[in-house]
């Protein structure tokens, strides 16, 4: 299984990139991992929120396969502990499904026919965080569940 991560716009802080590149880097012993970064919408201040929201949706609706299986990071998604993520990875990844693609939306949220199209969606808090911070955490929280399944050190209990 392929894990994606799809994304609206660049990453542009420096220790970010980093950051997110060392945990890219430790992930590829575990699995196939890919960020995929969709191009901002141009002139987004004259469009309203929804019209922007519905606009990305049509981007990342491109970027999706039929048999892709979506799972939203939303603040109203449900919560996992690291070990409780790890043991849904693990179930996600016996179900036989070639690509499981998380999406962070915008900063309006996502449309609703992206709410339609996910499968299931995922709080990483319900605390709010720049987008570009969610692509680190989320990157660390992939390896962090990788480590765990293989009962390596890197968390503790």
């Amino acid at each position: 299984m392929k894990i994606v991560l799809l994304v609206i716009g660049k990453t542009n802080q420096q220790y970010l990139i980093e950051g997110i590149l060392k945990y890219q880097k430790r992930l590829q012993h575990y699995a196939k991992f890919e960020i995929i970064e969709l191009q901002n919408i141009k002139n987004s201040k004259k469009i309203t929120k929804t019209e922007l929201a519905k606009m990305e949706g049509k981007l990342i609706l491109n970027k999706l396969e039929i048999s892709d299986y979506i799972i939203l990071l939303d603040d109203k998604g449900k919560d996992f502990s690291s070990l409780q993520f790890s043991e849904k990875l693990t179930s996600l990844m016996q179900t036989g499904k070639k690509r499981l693609v998380f999406i962070v939306g915008g900063a309006y949220g996502f449309s609703n026919d992206i709410f339609s199209r996910c499968n299931e969606r995922l709080s990483l808090s319900r605390m709010t965080f720049s987008h570009q911070m969610v692509r680190l955490f989320f990157v660390e929280q992939i390896y962090r569940a990788f480590t765990i399944l293989n009962n390596e050190p890197y968390h503790h209990k």
